[in-house]
């Protein structure tokens, strides 16, 4: 499994609606509410054979209530085993 991370910055008022739609769709490992620039952060998981590209713009750009994205491709977690 490749863990990546995207940043949701949401329309107006929606962020709790699209947390939810997230929730509800079960593509999401974690959810998280964020100050700053960006209203959510999300952690995903897919198979190693997975496009992120595709992934991101046919499960989760598609969200009513989201206006942006941004995406984090990670490489090493440090202190895992």
């Amino acid at each position: 499994m490749v863990p990546f991370f995207v940043q949701i910055k949401c329309k107006l008022g929606q962020s709790y609606t699209v947390a939810n739609a997230l929730a509800e769709a079960e593509i999401a490992s974690e959810i998280y509410s964020t100050a700053g620039h960006y209203d959510l952060l999300v952690k995903f998981y897919v198979d190693n054979d997975t496009d992120i590209g595709h992934f991101i713009n046919e499960k989760v750009q598609v969200l009513p209530g989201i206006q942006d994205t941004l995406t984090i491709i990670t490489f090493k977690a440090f202190g895992a085993k």
